[in-house]
């Protein structure tokens, strides 16, 4: 008993000491003597460490090769781990999925070689005062004994970043991103991107559109995705441009959903309205992934970015008269729009610059990682500086148009699993007469009850609708040719 009070005495002391000592030793001498130390334990410890940093490049990036590892470890670490997390993953083959938890270590042997595997994390010791503390670090730690060197470095890890990389494969689920203003950036766990588990079941097989364009389509994305020797060869980086164009309703955002089902990519929807800068916007950009979507919906609405250069052109143009009129009518349109945005608490203070966005589009940092897409929504294509949406930007535009009979024909089959009926003629011809949007055209053949016999109902629905379009449509030729003829009638005695 007297031994083990004398050897706790003796263990307190020594850790009192160390304490004292880091706390209050210079830190050029403490580290050099850690050095020495290093030196002295190498020399009788036969082991050697390789570690793996969850962040590289001065944080700008996740390491690819610390989450491929813990893709790995994930796999291999619930039958010998200790201590685990779980995470429950919502439509996976597990319900709840187990991973290492930290300063846990694991052992796996690869051709008879044994290593172990340990999770660490470095805790911030910043004094700052602020609410949201310097992020703690984390990374793995691979040790193994040193006459196995070549053999775990050459060929261990390249089997851990192969499987981990197929394991991520396999277990893939695909994510919805969306930016965080920059003000969440820092602090504890802050990421500049949130997301959600994208689960909208649009696909291709659905899409109310002519069944050759979409072919086309499937086609372009298909050469896209297997094409990365292709892009190295041609030296370009592996992108691809979609502008998606025409009125609202015409299932621009549901073709988007069905590439990304298609490809099997995550979407990042990129609100440009609350980036500050196009600093920001490049460091949004390094932190996507590959096998991706980048999507800016409505682009012509999201930023002053639609005919800058035009606009300035015109403005020098036009010297001191119609120019100056048009920016003195602007500005206090302007002015009231900024109000009201202060008073809801949405200023809008982003300095995003055209010449910012083409580089993001097709600058250098634009082949910070391969395989993405990048998509453009547009309700009026007029309106976007041709540098935009020019071929090489933009690779494939893509005309979303009214509802085609050839398109109703697919909705009505995935609506009311109907192939054929006799108001399908009458249909035809007021489709070719009028223009109708297909989710205006979809919403007339949803059923809105079950009493209902809903084929009949629906397309009958469908048909009125139609004839109140025409109607509202030649409306305004009627009264066009009235005005024209009232007009001329008052034109000719002024003849005479």
């Amino acid at each position: 008993m007297e031994l083990l009070s004398n050897v706790g005495s003796a263990m307190a002391a020594l850790m009192f000491g160390w304490a004292m000592f880091q706390q209050y030793f210079p830190y050029n001498l403490s580290g050099s003597l850690d050095r020495y130390i290093l030196k002295l334990t190498a020399i009788f410890y036969p082991y050697i460490q390789i570690t793996f940093p969850e962040f590289t490049a001065d944080r700008l990036k996740r390491s690819e090769a610390y989450v491929t590892i813990q893709n790995y470890l994930t796999a291999h670490s619930s039958a010998s781990a200790k201590r685990l997390k779980a995470d429950v993953v919502k439509d996976s083959t597990q319900s709840v999925l187990l991973s290492m938890d930290d300063h846990e270590e694991v052992v796996d042997v690869f051709d008879g070689v044994k290593v172990w595997w340990s999770s660490g994390m470095t805790i911030s010791k910043s004094q700052s005062l602020s609410l949201y503390p310097a992020a703690d670090r984390r990374y793995f730690t691979l040790t193994v004994h040193k006459r196995h060197r070549e053999a775990v470095t050459t060929d261990y890890i390249a089997h851990v970043l192969k499987e981990g990389k197929a394991i991520a494969s396999r277990k893939r689920q695909r994510k919805l991103y969306t930016n965080n203003p920059s003000k969440d950036w820092s602090g504890w766990k802050a990421t500049k991107w949130s997301h959600i588990v994208f689960e909208h079941p649009a696909c291709f097989d659905t899409l109310a559109m002519a069944e050759q364009a979409k072919e086309g389509i499937k086609k372009d994305l298909i050469k896209f995705s297997q094409g990365k020797h292709y892009y190295n060869k041609i030296g370009k980086a592996w992108k691809r441009g979609y502008l998606l164009y025409g009125p609202p309703g015409t299932g621009k955002s549901t073709m988007i959903a069905a590439m990304a089902n298609f490809l099997n990519y995550d979407i990042y929807d990129l609100e440009l309205t609350t980036v500050k800068d196009n600093s920001e916007l490049r460091k949004l950009l390094i932190e996507t992934t590959s096998k991706s979507i980048i999507v800016i919906e409505d682009i012509d609405c999201s930023l002053d970015l639609t005919g800058q250069r035009k606009g300035k052109k015109k403005a020098g143009k036009s010297g001191e008269g119609d120019g100056d009129e048009a920016e003195n009518e602007k500005e206090p349109l302007a002015k009231a729009k900024k109000d009201a945005e202060n008073v809801e608490g949405k200023s809008d203070d982003s300095k995003v610059t055209l010449s910012g966005l083409l580089n993001f589009i097709d600058g250098i940092w634009s082949a910070c990682a391969g395989e993405r897409i990048i998509v453009f929504t547009t309700n009026y294509v007029d309106k976007l500086d041709p540098a935009l949406i020019r071929r090489g930007r933009m690779d494939k535009h893509i005309e979303m148009s009214y509802c085609s009979f050839e398109a109703f024909k697919l909705l009505a089959r995935n609506y009311l699993d109907v192939e054929a009926h006799e108001l399908f003629a009458d249909i035809e011809v007021l489709l070719g007469e009028t223009k109708m949007t297909p989710a205006d055209v979809a919403e007339n053949l949803m059923p809105k009850s079950d009493d209902e016999d809903a084929t009949d109902a629906c397309l009958k629905e469908l048909v009125e609708a139609l004839q109140a379009a025409k109607e509202k449509d030649a409306r305004p030729k009627v009264e066009e040719e009235e005005e024209a003829m009232v007009n001329k009638a008052d034109a000719a005695p002024e003849e005479k």
